[in-house]
């Protein structure tokens, strides 16, 4: 079942009202690739964001002309419906909205991220082998801390790879 154009457009129409900043998001598998400098770049222009979302097979392609949407996808795959794809842009933009983190240290390209994060104890014994933070890590010293996370963020994402 395609879901009518007319419906969504009116819906669409409803939800814009008179408001100049909003940015109207057709969600499909086409649409231009979800990136993170796309995500803040929209978050911080746009004041309202309309999120078109299909389920069953989809709704009218005509309704992107209509309403004047961006064609917007999450990845190179298909869902079974829209509703998964509206969470992901809702999260991805709502990081760039003031007060939304309440800290902005907690926006990850601010700084240097790790995708490696430890929790104590600092070692753990699983199956006979001790696994551990690295040392660094409990120094205290900040400024080592960054420059282990600036090369971990340009190294591989396997540990094991970099010996």
């Amino acid at each position: 079942m395609v879901i009518k154009a007319e419906p969504v457009a009116r819906a669409v129409a409803k939800a814009v009202g008179r408001k100049k900043d909003v940015l109207v998001i057709f969600l499909c598998a086409d649409g231009k690739q979800l990136s993170g400098k796309m995500a803040e770049r929209y978050a911080r222009r746009y004041r309202h964001v309309v999120l078109i979302a299909g389920h069953y097979e989809g709704i009218d392609t005509r309704v992107v002309k209509m309403v004047g949407a961006k064609k917007i996808s999450i990845g190179q795959y298909i869902l079974t419906g829209g509703e998964l794809p509206a969470m992901v842009i809702i999260d991805s933009f709502s990081r760039f909205v003031p007060g939304v983190l309440g800290n902005e240290q907690s926006l990850e390209s601010r700084r240097a991220a790790s995708r490696e994060v430890f929790t104590r104890p600092e070692k753990i014994l699983y199956r006979g082998r001790a696994y551990k933070v690295p040392r660094v890590l409990l120094s205290g010293n900040h400024k080592l801390i960054e420059r282990w996370r600036l090369k971990r963020q340009s190294g591989s994402s396997n540990p094991r790879m970099r010996g």
